[in-house]
């Protein structure tokens, strides 16, 4: 109660900022259940960022927690953390500093880069740019238009054919402030038109199959992380009755929504959302692959950060009828991915690798009946967090393409 009391004294909610000088990041490890309903008591005090996991809820013993704490609040934290030894350290020193550091120091390109992370504005000319450029093998549609009324722009890269053909979805920047996200599904988009032709792997499967591209799902906050606030992670969309806005797009599916990880509290990043589906992204997007559910046979989703390959479940820790052949593909696909530099990726079920999350994509779209479904969280594992510099843009992608290359070959192998 003294901590809580402590902190009641200085506690008020804090405006969004741009700038982020003197914040840190720290990675705490709880041992005991006394650090556990601390870092609870914390969060339900003071405003803390989680990174790593989402809520103070998913917290237990022996996991790492990442958080972000504003500078008011840094003497209160640091003093709290030593009087209860709880282990901990800076991930980051100055928030602010790292923010900058992400970017690196060549002159920035009037133009879209691929290793750059691009404005919205930027991508959405690239879009343009390689559906009007490579017709023969590139196509695009909006899906829809987010809540602010920005259109959201699917690609299909493919052969052209006239039969309908097996697909995979992929999607990328769900969560705003996971920048190394939409530059993937850029790189994705480049090597697989700049290899067609050369590499047999990628010939074969843009011969056989389709593959439609979501570059950016979440693209009111993608915007918002460029122009005011880097760390927003949710939707932009108003809600009744609060000042909050947003709702978290990876808690909104109809799977197992909000029973589990995930919050009713529209100020949370967590949110839920009023009912599945509430945010048109989401509901975009879910909207589509139902239509085309016959032909959609693997949907990748593309997050940071933790160096994870997850598949479902994630709303419950029951095993997903085909775990055996999930977590298979997953393994090779890590080991592919790994043999480039040697980056370990952990693969498993959500729920019992990291921890429980209701309202999920993947989980949606497996028992929607895709099969292949998996969710990529990418580098790295808490050194820069959100903010991996644009240097790791190149090795990251790199190595990813090695993963997704080996997914979509199983799948194109094994077509159901």
């Amino acid at each position: 109660m003294k901590v809580l009391l402590l902190l009641g004294l200085v506690a008020f909610a804090l405006a969004d900022n741009t700038r982020f000088e003197g914040e840190k990041v720290f990675r705490l490890k709880p041992v005991l259940d006394e650090h556990v309903t601390l870092i609870k008591d914390l969060a339900n005090s003071i405003e803390v960022d989680f990174w790593r996991p989402e809520n103070a809820e998913l917290v237990t013993i022996d996991i790492d927690v990442d958080i972000h704490v504003p500078a008011m609040y840094l003497d209160i934290v640091s003093t709290i953390l030593h009087q209860n030894d709880m282990e901990h350290e800076v991930l980051i020193e100055d928030l602010q500093s790292a923010i900058e550091g992400q970017i690196d120091n060549r002159p920035s390109p009037r133009t879209h880069s691929y290793t750059k992370y691009n404005s919205f504005d930027k991508v959405q000319s690239w879009i343009h740019s390689m559906a009007s450029s490579n017709a023969d093998l590139i196509s695009k549609q909006t899906i829809g238009n987010s809540y602010e009324g920005r259109p959201m722009t699917l690609l299909k890269l493919g052969k052209k054919s006239s039969s309908v053909k097996p697909a995979i979805f992929m999607d990328c920047g769900i969560h705003a402030r996971e920048w190394i996200s939409p530059a993937f599904c850029q790189w994705f988009v480049k090597e697989a038109l700049s290899t067609y032709g050369s590499d047999s792997q990628m010939t074969s499967l843009l011969n056989e199959m389709d593959v439609y591209v979501l570059p950016v799902l979440n693209v009111d906050g993608y915007d918002y992380t460029h122009k005011s606030n880097r760390m927003w992670r949710k939707t932009r969309s108003r809600n009744s009755g609060t000042s909050c806005i947003g709702a978290d797009p990876n808690r909104n599916f109809d799977a197992g929504w909000c029973t589990v990880g995930a919050s009713n509290n529209p100020c949370s990043d967590t949110y839920c959302g009023s009912r599945a589906e509430s945010e048109i992204e989401a509901k975009n997007v879910a909207d589509f692959i139902r239509r085309n559910k016959s032909v959609i046979k693997a949907y990748l989703t593309v997050h940071s950060y933790s160096q994870l390959l997850l598949f479902p479940y994630a709303y419950t820790f029951e095993l997903a009828a085909t775990h055996s052949e999930l977590m298979k593909v997953a393994e090779g696909a890590s080991a592919a991915l790994r043999s480039l530099y040697g980056t370990r990726y952990t693969s498993g079920p959500a729920a019992a690798t990291i921890y429980p999350a209701a309202g999920g994509s993947d989980d949606w779209a497996y028992d929607l009946g895709v099969k292949y479904s998996y969710t990529f969280e990418l580098r790295d594992t808490g050194r820069y967090g959100f903010l991996l510099p644009e240097s790791q843009i190149k090795p990251t992608c790199e190595e990813t393409m090695l993963a997704v290359k080996y997914i979509a070959a199983y799948v194109q192998k094994n077509l159901y």
